[in-house]
């Protein structure tokens, strides 16, 4: 079997939130529920630092402003976390080489991580804190329901991960002028602290 739809849909998730991935692929691994988990993943220090880092990411995620920071922050780590993740499926699995995977899930990671970004920053000219408790939640339920599919159903899980995919980016592009609003006034506040 190839590991290609598990690939894309952890690297997918991976953009969303890397720590999730890291520490639910860990535990299928540890657990034996799965056995296409690569043992990088199933160690008890990995398991650890991931499961502190997905609730310090589950608590910055849902306040307004702090989750557009941490996204920030995450530009780089997201697509690094999509990409190492990928290589160590490929290299679990054998079927593809690992720098295609790797690549593969970077790219994936980091289109899906740009999705969350864009419309996290469309929320945040919402002046109510509720829609960001709400989509954080539903983003990390939606994470931890496709990276399990992808152990049992990898295609299934694959499909619905690029379904996702494409309606984010139809999504932001949607909201880019509440985009551009958020930006805007994040300069001013910028501009405005300056002054003082």
């Amino acid at each position: 079997m190839t590991a290609l739809p598990l690939i894309f849909t952890a690297s997918w998730a991976s953009g969303v939130n890397a720590y999730a991935v890291v520490l639910l692929l860990g535990l299928f691994g540890v657990t034996g529920l799965s056995d296409d988990v690569p043992a990088a993943l199933q160690r008890t220090d990995v398991l650890i630092v991931a499961g502190v880092l997905f609730v310090i990411e589950a608590v910055a995620d849902k306040i307004p402003y702090l989750d557009s920071f941490w996204d920030a922050v995450h530009t780089v780590v997201r697509p690094a976390s999509g990409a190492v993740v990928a290589g160590l499926l490929a290299d679990q699995d054998g079927s593809i080489p690992q720098l295609a995977a790797g690549a593969v899930g970077g790219t994936t990671a980091l289109v899906s991580h740009l999705v969350k970004a864009g419309t996290r920053m469309a929320i945040n000219t919402s002046p109510e804190p509720a829609s960001n408790i709400v989509m954080s939640t539903a983003e990390d339920l939606t994470v931890a329901a496709l990276v399990t599919l992808a152990i049992y159903h990898p295609l299934a899980a694959a499909i619905g991960a690029g379904a996702l995919l494409v309606i984010g980016i139809f999504l932001v592009i949607f909201l880019a002028s509440r985009i551009r609003r958020y930006l805007r006034r994040r300069r001013e506040r910028r501009a405005a602290g300056a002054e003082l």
